[in-house]
């Protein structure tokens, strides 16, 4: 894939984003993940800066075998006065086993001037001096030229000279970077031809996202004649970001018929971007383009109809290109069509009863009016259609009442719930301790049925939001919870709404351990 470079710069500019912070071990897995991703370069760290990347990169030397992408050590030219061959960080480098080397390098007069404190003449030679003796090395070596398109416009003469410069002394790629991120797709196009037309080198793009802009612009660039593509994964980075490097690749190959992945490995791409995002403990938007869980989320009912007889025609794109799915989401919005869709994904076929497909169309509209929300809780609308199609809803216990008592001593906050309830033939009477009501309850009720019900050991509670619907009623206002369940291989979310927090919380339990048992597989104990 020399033709054209995708590099991936996550582990490093992507690691600048506020409260992001990887160890040696997370760089390691998520090199791995781009590597399967087929990317063709991957910046691992700056070496010499600090011990971290200097380990990660000593690490890499015995432990990482790369299959399509190539390791890439990031540095800075020589020090102003200095040899290249006596820098210390320069030596960093060359020993960081890498087989090739990305230098940062000035091009904006005025940084040159103020942030470095030299001449224009002697960055110039810092600039030669370095990708000379690195390329002496065996190296091969890239160069990034930070604010490279505001030295543009302040200095254009100066700015395509340091271009040029690096490509002279052997640069194989110079890159131009957006680095604060104001760039116009318009200006990259201007620019870049222009630099193309001076320097006749191969360039690359690698833009911040600041105008919001990143990904046009990176397209643009290409478009002008870059052949080198730098981005995060998730468009990680400082401020807002860089381009994210999945959405430009999905792009350039889904849009602009440029193969620049190994075949097939796009369609590995949603599971690499939620995998990394895993590591990085920043839950993937979303709304991210290609990869997000809403890019293919259908809500509105005129949507819906028009994607039961064509789903290509709201979609720009079949989701599975990228590793991603359609979903259909049932609100207060949806029509007929959407709940026969989705009661088909999840195993319903309402298609030849229209009565029943218009009885549950309602039911959703009244119940979402009331605060229910189905299109966060598929686990909760499954036990509506269930009940709907099977005569009943699936039940496992029969719940006679709760309470909870909540004290706050000096040894901390603590609840106390009882529950009643009926399994097996059985009047069971449970107390159970929790750090909070909602704990408490779940634990009771947990203790209640888990001798009847085994598998309820393997469910825990992942997340729980809580949303005030009727903020202007204070204290006295409807309440709605979501909670999230894993059996540790699957989730799900189900849905309760009530009066008080509590109340909410229990339908949400409830649901929750019914929807397990039945996803298990399990049958009602009746005696």
């Amino acid at each position: 894939m020399n033709d054209f470079h995708v590099y991936d710069t996550t582990m490093r500019d992507g690691a600048q984003q506020e409260g992001l912070n990887l160890s040696v071990q997370d760089k390691m897995h998520i090199a791995r993940h781009l590597d399967d991703l087929g990317v063709g370069y991957i910046e691992g760290g700056w070496p010499g800066s600090n011990p971290k990347d200097t380990e990660f990169f000593a690490l890499a030397a015995k432990e990482l075998d790369l299959q399509h992408a190539t390791l890439a050590a990031f540095g800075a030219t020589r020090r102003a006065g200095a040899v290249a061959a006596d820098d210390p960080l320069v030596a960093a480098l060359r020993e960081s086993g890498a087989p090739v080397v990305t230098l940062v390098a000035k091009s904006h007069d005025r940084h040159v001037e103020l942030a470095l404190r030299t001449t224009l003449a002697e960055n110039l030679a810092m600039v030669r001096d370095t990708v000379t003796h690195l390329r002496g090395e065996g190296q091969r070596v890239f160069v990034d030229l930070e604010h490279f398109f505001d030295g543009y416009l302040a200095n254009r003469d100066y700015a395509v000279e340091v271009a040029g410069a690096a490509a002279e002394a052997g640069a194989e790629v110079v890159v131009l970077c957006d680095t604060n991120g104001g760039m116009l797709p318009h200006q990259v196009t201007d620019v870049v031809a222009d630099v193309l037309a001076a320097t006749g080198t191969r360039l690359g793009i690698h833009a911040h996202n600041d105008t919001g802009c990143a990904v046009a612009n990176s397209m643009a660039a290409v478009l002008a004649g870059v052949t080198h593509l730098q981005g995060c994964i998730n468009g990680y980075g400082e401020r807002t970001g860089n381009a994210d490097l999945v959405t430009s690749i999905a792009n350039l190959e889904l849009k602009l018929g440029r193969p620049v992945l190994p075949a097939g490995r796009l369609a590995d791409a949603t599971r690499i971007s939620h995998a990394i995002a895993e590591i990085t403990n920043y839950p993937p938007s979303a709304r991210q383009p290609y990869t997000g869980v809403s890019s293919f989320a259908h809500k509105a009912g005129l949507h819906a109809s028009a994607i039961r007889v064509d789903p290509d025609l709201y979609q720009h794109i079949d989701p599975a290109l990228v590793g991603n799915d359609m979903r259909l989401l049932v609100s207060e919005m949806a029509g007929r069509a959407t709940i026969e869709l989705k009661g088909r994904e999840l195993g319903f076929d309402l298609t030849d009863d229209p009565t029943r497909l218009a009885r549950v169309t309602d039911r959703v509209k009244q119940l979402e009016q009331a605060g229910y929300t189905f299109e966060a809780a598929d686990a909760s609308f499954e036990l509506l259609l269930a009940e709907e199609m099977e005569g009943g809803r699936p039940t496992y216990f029969d719940v006679e009442s709760w309470r909870v008592i909540a004290e706050s001593a000096a040894a901390g906050a603590s609840a106390e719930a009882t529950v009643k309830l009926v399994a097996g033939g059985q009047r069971l009477a449970v107390i159970g301790e929790g750090n909070g009501p909602v704990n408490a309850l779940d634990h009771a009720l947990r203790q209640a049925i888990d001798q009847l019900y085994p598998d309820v050991a393997r469910f825990h509670l992942t997340d729980f939001r809580v949303r005030i619907l009727d903020q202007g009623h204070g204290t006295d206002a409807v309440t709605r919870v979501l909670i999230e369940t894993s059996d540790g291989k699957d989730s799900w979310v189900t849905v309760g709404v009530g009066a008080n927090m509590i109340e909410a919380s229990w339908q949400a339990l409830v649901d929750a351990l019914t929807y397990g048992l039945r996803r298990h597989g399990v049958s009602r104990v009746n005696a």
